[in-house]
This record gives C-alpha cells, structure tokens and sequence, in this order.
C-alpha cells in the first residue's frame, strides 16, 4: 500500500481500541463517540480485507489478523512522535528572518527590535530587503512587512492605520518630494527619491515637503526634526504578513505580538 493511501485515522483507533478493548474508552481517547469508533474499525477493516475485532460473551476481543500488526504499528506511532519532536525543536529557535522595505526598517522597525531583542538575549533577527515579488520559501522568510491595501492571500495584521502627512522642514521649500507610490501632487516635485524614507530625509533638510505613511514619520516629528503640516487619508497601509505555516509559529506571535502592542 502506498504512502499516501495508509488509512493513518483509522490505524490510529485501531491503537486505541486494542489497546482498551472497548470502543467506549477508546472513544473518550479520542474524543469521539463510540459510533465513530465502530465505524472507522469497519471502514479499516474494508480497506485490509481483514477482520479485526470480534464480540464475544466477555466482551470485544482483537483477531489474529489485528494482533498481527500492533507492534510494528505502534513502533510506527512511536517515530511519529520523534518526527513531530524533532520538527517542533527548531521552535526553540529565536532567530526570525523578516523581509521589510528598507525605508520601513530605518525609520521604524529597526528600534522596535532592538526593544524586543533586549528582552530575550537569545533573539536574533536576519533582515530581508522586501520587492514586490515576496517567495517566503525561497527566501525562507518568516515575517514580511509590505505597504499594500491589504494582507493578500496571507495571514495578516496591520500596523498602525493609513493615514498619510505631509511634513517639512520649518524654513524649507514648499514644493513637493517625490517618490514611488506617493500620493499624487500638484505640480512638478522638487525632487524625486527612491523611498518614502529618503522624502522624509529630503524634507528635513529643507528641500520640499514629503507625504508620506504616519507610521513611518512619527519618530521624526516627535523629534523635531520634520514638523507636520497635514493629514491626508490613504489607499495603503503596513501590513505583517506570512503563510499559515509561519504565522503559527510560536516566535513569529510573539513579535507580532510585540511590534503591534
């Protein structure tokens, strides 16, 4: 019998059920009823060609044929466990390898690991710059942080909301900075840039004013070093995201946890 046709549930009540020699105990085993039990005993029983169990005046009584197998079966289950261990120990790594644009980990993430790795001595973080082309499996990324309109096809959550502000310096040119994905302005920009990160630096050093993520400004105009001259609704946000399997992870939770408390 091929791999991927072992009727793995139903060997798995037939270890009970042997085991028990009671339908009734290996259903609250199993936590299900004694009826599921029966029929995933017949269902088995179909699929080998075999008789398992018999009732008997003293109650319900293994076969030869169902005796045949326990042994190799349950020294089956037992490898089970060790693989399931032995994948659940790469959990007690605390190094994450996270993909985020460039401007996003200088302006806002950066101090914000360096905040939760002090927490544990034991983190450490490999950073990613992120495209528009995310392979999690290539890369094998455990969180990325995209501006997008939503999480995607991915488990997600946003950080912050996705309001923009325009800001500038106090003394500094008024006509606007451009970069890739900004909101449309009026007029030609005073400068072009690759990110929303360098508009903010451009902004500070007084050649125009950038409009640009809340999120990615804030340290900035708390410090002085912008001052805020508007706020706008936008169309994106930041976003964590990652496939199932990583979002599970125990250590990926724990900075979700962290970077949107």
């Amino acid at each position: 019998m091929k791999r991927t046709h072992l009727p793995l549930n139903g060997l798995r009540v037939l270890d009970a059920a042997a085991r028990y020699l009671s339908f009734t105990r290996a259903a609250d085993e199993l936590a299900v009823t004694p009826a599921a039990v029966g029929q995933q005993i017949r269902t088995l029983e179909d699929v080998l060609g075999v008789v398992l169990f018999r009732r008997t005046a003293k109650g319900l009584e293994l076969t030869p044929e169902g005796a045949a197998g326990l042994d190799a079966l349950r020294r089956g289950f037992l490898e089970f466990e060790e693989a399931v261990r032995a994948m659940q120990a790469q959990q007690s790594s605390k190094r994450l390898t996270i993909a985020a644009p460039r401007d996003f980990t200088a302006k806002w993430l950066a101090a914000r690991l360096a905040d939760y790795g002090k927490t544990d001595e034991d983190l450490g973080f490999a950073m990613v710059a992120s495209d528009d082309s995310l392979d999690f499996t290539q890369a094998n990324l455990d969180l990325a942080i995209c501006l997008a309109d939503d999480k995607g096809e991915h488990e997600g959550v946003q950080i912050g909301g996705m309001d923009y502000v325009t800001v500038g310096a106090e003394r500094g040119a008024k006509r606007a900075i451009g970069w890739p994905g900004c909101p449309q302005q009026d007029g030609d920009a005073a400068i072009n840039v690759a990110d929303a990160g360098l508009a903010i630096d451009a902004a500070a050093a007084g050649l125009g004013r950038a409009t640009v993520p809340a999120l990615l400004a804030e340290a900035d105009i708390a410090s002085g070093r912008v001052k805020e001259y508007g706020r706008q609704p936008g169309t994106k946000g930041y976003w964590l995201i990652a496939p199932i399997p990583q979002w599970r992870q125990k250590k990926v939770k724990a900075l979700v946890a962290a970077l949107t408390a």
